[in-house]
């Protein structure tokens, strides 16, 4: 996708200088900067501080980082433990496991001299899948809107949550998918952004890629997508997620449990839109699913450029006031409208699921 007119992806490999490129998230919309990654530890704390963020970008990340390790220290125990801090960094997004399990998996098959070779290789495949994976999203999910355009004959407004655009995977997307798609075929769209709080990331991420991409959109508080609902102006709902279980329930970014409640009352269409990494197989509860509870100080304070274009960040609470900060919730699937993979849509359920990934 675009920036400044110029294609790019949101990582990839410098074989130059050796470096994993990535965009720096924590710095948009007011800033551009490309950073290096040389170690593993700068990939973990890329991760930890969401300088990448988003479960599909997450796993590629994640994949690189074992590339960066083998680079640094070609040991078997090194490399290993490098994995399973990889894993830790961030707790919900099932692809960062998934992508460091395969990686080991691969690497498991080969002898020592050749594993940064393999490694590069998967790692740039974990990559290139997941691109495709995110085409195909938006092709499946561009048919949903088609349907609604065709019906009603006029501009189709869709509502997203957080950031599920191609800043959050490699490319495309995966909620932004089907909305990218649909511009490019000359279908009118127009989203409605969640601010996304506490980081914003609906704001200051998804609102930027749609800008660069010219399509129109509308940024509103977290709060106001119940009432545009009740109001008739959101003919669906599209969502990304973190982790998917086969049950069809969805963990998703805070405040996307609200947004379905919402849509579920006033009869909108509720997707979510997933590649397959993003599947849990193994857990069925989603009380199981490991929520992870994030530095207050994202809630607290807030982000901006003041007067003089310097970015500068400040405390908006009480100082003796107390916060809480959640990253996610869990939309059961019992209000998930359908599943848009890479595979086809499917209802939000062990045997939808099951039907298109046997």
């Amino acid at each position: 996708m675009k920036i400044n007119g110029k294609e790019y992806r949101t990582i990839w490999f410098d074989e130059k200088n050796q470096t994993v490129k990535i965009i720096d998230q924590t710095k948009l919309p007011h800033q551009f900067i490309i950073k290096d990654l040389k170690t593993v530890k700068d990939a973990i704390n890329a991760i930890k501080i969401m300088k990448v963020r988003g479960a599909p970008l997450i796993g590629g990340t994640a994949a690189y980082g074992i590339v960066l390790a083998i680079m640094e220290k070609n040991d078997p125990n090194f490399i290993k433990k490098s994995s399973e801090d990889l894993i830790q960094s961030r707790p919900t997004a099932i692809n960062l496991k998934w992508a460091v399990d395969r990686m080991m998996k691969k690497l498991s098959e080969v002898n020592n001299n050749e594993l940064l070779k393999v490694a590069l290789v998967e790692a740039k495949a974990i990559c290139d899948e997941d691109v495709k994976f995110s085409e195909n999203i938006g092709l499946n999910g561009l048919k949903i809107i088609e349907e609604i355009y065709n019906k009603k004959k006029d501009t189709v407004n869709i509502l997203t949550h957080c950031n599920a655009g191609w800043l959050a995977t490699i490319n495309w997307g995966t909620a932004t998918s089907p909305i990218y798609h649909a511009h490019k075929k000359g279908i009118p769209v127009h989203v409605w952004v969640d601010e996304t709080r506490p980081r914003n990331q609906g704001a200051n991420l998804t609102s930027y890629e749609l800008n660069e991409e010219d399509v129109p959109n509308t940024i509103i508080a977290d709060n106001t997508g119940g009432i545009l609902m009740q109001r008739g102006q959101v003919d669906m709902c599209i969502v990304g997620t973190d982790r998917t279980l086969s049950t069809g329930d969805v963990c998703n970014k805070i405040g996307t449990y609200l947004k379905a409640l919402a849509a579920h009352d006033n009869n909108v269409p509720f997707y979510v839109a997933l590649p397959s990494s993003t599947i849990d197989w193994d857990i069925k509860d989603f009380k199981d699913i490991p929520i992870e509870e994030r530095n207050p100080d994202e809630l607290t304070h807030i982000e901006g450029l003041d007067k003089n274009k310097n970015l500068q960040k400040i405390l908006i609470y009480p100082q003796k006031s107390k916060a809480m900060n959640l990253a996610f919730d869990v939309t059961p699937a019992k209000y998930v409208t359908g599943l848009i993979t890479e595979k086809g849509v499917c209802e939000a359920s062990e045997k939808g699921l099951k039907g298109l990934f046997k």
